[in-house]
Formats: C-alpha cells, sequence, structure tokens
C-alpha cells in the first residue's frame, strides 16, 4: 500500500491520471475528518491499514484514474535544486 496524497483535498482524487486503483480514503483523526489518496493491491489492505491505524474509516471512494496501475507513475515533486555560491572567475597569470 502506498499514500500518494496525505491529508489532502477530496478533489485530487478526480485528476483520471491517476491509476484505475486509486481510493479516496475518508476518516477520523481526533475528530477532524481527514482524506487520503492512496493505493494498494486490494480494497481490503487498504481499509485495514485505516482502520488499525486511526479506528474511524467514514469512506472509501475510487478516483477517477483511468491509468492502468503497472503504467503510472507517480509525478516527481518539484525539489529546489541547493544553489551555489557564486564562484568568483578564475584569473589568468599575465605574462
Amino acid at each position: 500500500m502506498k499514500i500518494i496524497n496525505e491529508n489532502c483535498d477530496p478533489k485530487v482524487a478526480e485528476d483520471p491520471k491517476l491509476p484505475y486503483t486509486a481510493y479516496l480514503i475518508q476518516y477520523s483523526d481526533k475528530e477532524v475528518v481527514k482524506y487520503d489518496l492512496t493505493i494498494g493491491d486490494s480494497k481490503v489492505e487498504i481499509f485495514d491499514h485505516y482502520y488499525d491505524k486511526y479506528k474511524n474509516v467514514m469512506q472509501m471512494i475510487q478516483s477517477n484514474g483511468r491509468v492502468n496501475p503497472k503504467l503510472w507513475q507517480q509525478p516527481k515533486q518539484a525539489t529546489k535544486k541547493p544553489s551555489q555560491p557564486p564562484q568568483p572567475p578564475k584569473n589568468k597569470k599575465k605574462k
């Protein structure tokens, strides 16, 4: 099982570029309703994970994903490359 988006907006599950095995999980954590987008081998595996962790699974909705899970690749998060300090110009020795 893999959590794609944790504590996300429910509209994230409407993306057709998701795998068709993705589920939007609605659960209650300390009386706050939260949503996760997750994929797993089976719906039972996903339910068991959330039940064991939070004890309060409210709803499991299949996403609008249309992609075969074997062909789907999770988009990479935009990572900011660490900027390097500017290097001083190299001085050439004059003859």
